[in-house]
């Protein structure tokens, strides 16, 4: 099995659960915490963190950026 085999977002250490209004977890989502979050175009808006699908991946994924198990 190679390194990336397992470079789902799910699998590493920088997804965080993505929680709806009611605090249920999203089905299948959650925030990548690995870069800052995105500005967005009014002034007044709060910047966000990127939401994911579990099985997403990126060329960050290292076996140490696996989550612990």
């Amino acid at each position: 099995m190679a390194a990336t085999d397992n470079a789902a977002c799910a699998s590493c250490r920088f997804f965080d659960e993505h929680t709806l209004n009611g605090g249920a977890p999203a089905a299948d989502e959650g925030l990548c915490r690995f870069n800052p979050p995105v500005t967005q175009p009014a002034p007044e808006s709060k910047g966000l963190w990127p939401v994911v699908a579990a099985q997403d991946w990126c060329g960050h994924f290292t076996a140490e950026m696996s989550a612990a198990e």
